[in-house]
Order: structure tokens, then sequence, then C-alpha cells
């Protein structure tokens, strides 16, 4: 059988569409009868309204878009939960899309969200071109762009203090007495791993300690690994006593290389990552590292978006930031 329509709802209550329409958005008043009448009509003939045509109608589809990279990288996953679950109790539901880095399908993503007459795109990506935040702007929904590894200076945003936390964590490995610290970047510079560095070389230089970078060929466990030899050789020549890497992964990586040539972390050397991922607390020993509050990040994000939606006051006049949390285990050790 078809589904029944507004049309079969009026003829069965007795009434006219315009006053089915009224009691359904509940937009302007109808007499008791009629208004009983209409809900045991729609009871009766299990309607379910048409919500795309719907949402045409009132301008208000309750819908989210979401444009992710990767759903696979674990952070990204975790601002996704909360971008959801705060959606949700604000009767918001997300559209996901995935780009996996490629500009034409961040731009076929958009394309698709605003047929789909979303009242709002969050953008979750680690590579975004101008080009496609000139295309987000054009196309007049309220977005927020959540990407770490740049710094849009017109555009607020949600984030930790990347700068700030890396001064803390070599803070922290200083007070347990480490003075020689290296640390271990990526070859390729972005905003995120310069703002790091610059972190580290602030307080060796505010302890008038000497910086010592070294920059590893990409930011993955074998990476770490493979920049082993030449960290080892660093310490040896520069009496090191403690390494602060990029990330989780090239820090396990370089603890897997310590573990084949006979070294002990942290007996030997103490390493900290930053991150907090799951890598980071399976692995052995556990790792010292710096969490990120991911969920948080995209819960306070949507309720950004969705004040602006409502043409609420705007929470993100300035960027919002969250303070990270330093989790110390078992990599790292006093001298």
């Amino acid at each position: 059988m078809a589904q029944p329509t507004i049309k079969d709802v009026a003829k069965l209550a007795g009434v006219s569409i315009s006053t089915v329409s009224r009691v359904m958005n509940d937009s302007k008043p109808v007499s008791p009868e009629a208004r009983r009448k209409v809900l045991d009509a729609i009871n009766k003939l299990d309607f379910k309204p048409n919500e795309l045509a719907r949402s045409l109608v009132m301008k208000k589809s309750n819908l989210i878009g979401v444009i992710v990279e990767d759903i696979g990288i674990e952070y990204m996953a975790q601002l996704i939960r909360g971008v959801e679950e705060i959606g949700h109790l604000y009767k918001y539901d997300i559209i996901l899309s995935s780009t996996y880095g490629d500009d034409n399908a961040l731009e076929n993503a958009i394309e698709f969200l605003s047929t789909k007459q979303v009242e709002g795109i969050v953008v979750i990506s680690e590579n975004i071109s101008a080009e496609v935040l000139v295309k987000l702007r054009d196309n007049k929904t309220p977005f927020i762009l959540l990407d770490k590894f740049h710094d849009f200076k017109k555009l607020n945003t949600v984030k930790i203090d990347y700068l700030n936390e890396q001064y803390k964590l070599i803070e922290y490995l200083n007070s347990l007495g480490h003075e020689n610290i290296a640390y271990v970047t990526k070859k390729d510079h972005d905003y995120l791993s310069d703002i790091k560095i610059e972190g580290y070389k602030k307080f060796m230089e505010k302890k008038n300690l000497e910086p010592i970078i070294i920059e590893a060929r990409g930011n993955s466990s074998d990476d770490g690994y493979n920049i082993g030899e030449e960290v080892i050789s660093q310490a040896k020549s520069k009496n090191l006593s403690a390494i602060s890497f990029i990330n989780d992964q090239v820090a396990v990586g370089f603890i897997a290389y310590c573990y084949d040539n006979g070294i002990k972390v942290p007996d030997d050397f103490s390493v900290v990552g930053f991150g907090d991922s799951e890598i980071s607390r399976v692995y052995r020993p556990k790792l010292t590292t710096v969490s990120i509050p991911n969920y948080d990040i995209g819960a306070i994000c949507i309720r950004a978006l969705i004040k602006r939606i409502r043409g609420e006051e705007d929470i993100l006049e300035n960027n919002w930031i969250l303070d990270a949390q330093l989790i110390s285990r078992d990599s790292t050790k006093s001298r």
C-alpha cells in the first residue's frame, strides 16, 4: 500500500490540509475538536510526514553536516563522537561525509550537504585549502572548522594551546631532574609542528639549556623506529637523559628500536609522546604523554554551531582554548 499523505489525513479528519499542517507544526491556533480529529487520523493512518519536504517549508531540517578527512584517524573519531552526542541533545541529527584528504571530495561534500538542507557544517580536516574555505563561506551555511594543523586568523575554533602544553611537558621532564632533553619533530614542518617546537624551545631557553632538535622523516611509528640510530648517537654525544617526541606513534616507534637494541626505557632514557592515543596506553612501557580532550572539543564545537544557527550569543567570538592533561606513565622516571 502507498504511504498515506497529508491529503489522506485531512480527508479522514474532515478538515482542510492547512488545518492538518497547523496541528503538525503547532504554528497557528486550532480548535481542540479539530486538533483531536487530526491527531486521531494521524494515528489511524500511521502517517509520517516527509521530513525533507517539511524542512523546505519550515526552513529547518535539524540536520548538521560533518565533513571528516578520515573517520579511521583516532582523534577524529573522538571529535565526531562529541559532535554527535551533544548534537542529539539539541535534537539535531548528523550526516557524515569522508573526504580522505581530497579537495574535490571536500567540495563535493559541501554541495551534497547543501542538497540535504543541513543547517550547519562541521569540517574536521588536517589539510584544507584556501580555495575550499572560500567555497564554504560562499555556501552561506554556518560552519566551524576543526583543523589543528593550520592557524586561520579570521576563523575562531575550539582547540588546546599546543605551545603551552608542550612547554609544560618539558617542564615536567625537568622537574624529574632532566636537563639534557631532545625534541624529535618531523622533517616537513607545518603550523602544529612549529608551534610545539616553539613551546619546547621556550622552556629550554628559559632554563638556559641547549635545545636539541632532531627531525624524523614523518610522524609514524616506523619513522620513530628509523630515527632511533640518530637519536641514540645524539644521546651519547649530548649526554641526553630524556627525549620528547612530536606524537605518541613516533615515541613508541623509538621505544621499539630501543628494545631491539638492548636500550632500556626509562632506565637509560625517559621518553614522552603527545596525544594520548590508544597505542600509548597498551604499549610497554606505557607512555607518558599529553591527553587532548577531543570529545570536549567536538562537544563545544557543536554547541557553538547550533547557537549560530539559532541566532543566539556566539560563544566563539575568540578561540575557545581547553586545557590538556599530562598523563604520567612508565616511560619516564626521575634521574
